[in-house]
């Protein structure tokens, strides 16, 4: 699907190899080994799509062959923050690309009664305002949770523009909420669904990543 009606969105690109890792992962039959192994490969492609639209600084360095090469670093600190259970899966995946990296996290789970997403918990590194933040999570659906995660971030004073939300599958429904909320946020994302059942699951969706991920 195009995102050409998305404002910030980055899809990834729809190469035969990711359209490949999208079948194993989609593909109710997948052992729960296969299903980690190949979801995590999705995931470090998802962080070095991320990590590419860091603002930078000149950097040059000395070779060893006593030139100068006109290198660039990243200008700021950044960590990432997962949105508990399954943003959790996200996290090996940012540690791959960036040593030492800080992980903060944030619980929320849906209110029984009145079926809202509802803050149980947070825990944030205290310079967080300071820093860019990936959230992560790997399913997009109603963009209840995700909504509720970015107000949390806000609030401890990140700005909208230093939030890149990464996540393996979208819906437009999704898309279009978490928007309407946040549209300086950046998602990147790997697939955009055609929508939601009536239970809210992701079509043609891959059922409960957090299950698939961690159960047996």
């Amino acid at each position: 699907m195009s995102t050409e009606p998305f404002r910030n969105v980055c899809l990834l690109p729809q190469t035969n190899q990711l359209l490949g890792l999208y079948t194993i992962i989609r593909d109710r039959s997948t052992a729960r080994p296969d299903f980690i192994f190949y979801s995590d490969r999705i995931i470090r492609l998802l962080v070095e799509e991320g990590l590419n639209h860091l603002p930078v600084m000149d950097r040059p360095v000395e070779t060893h062959t006593n030139e100068t090469f006109k290198g660039v670093g990243f200008k700021g600190k950044i960590c990432g923050v997962s949105i508990v259970r399954a943003g959790e899966s996200m996290e090996q995946g940012l540690r791959d690309c960036c040593r030492s990296v800080r992980i903060g996290k944030i619980l929320i789970q849906r209110d029984e009664e009145t079926a809202l997403p509802k803050l149980f918990y947070e825990k944030l590194p205290e310079d967080i305002a300071d820093r860019y933040v990936f959230l992560l999570d790997p399913m997009l659906a109603t963009g209840g949770s995700a909504i509720m995660a970015t107000d949390v971030l806000i609030k401890r004073g990140v700005k909208p523009e230093r939030i890149f939300f990464l996540n393996l599958i979208c819906s437009k429904e999704g898309i279009d909420n978490y928007h309407k909320a946040f549209p300086d946020v950046k998602i990147v994302t790997g697939a955009i669904d055609r929508g939601l059942n009536e239970d809210k699951y992701l079509v043609p969706g891959l059922g409960d990543f957090g299950d698939r991920y961690y159960c047996i």
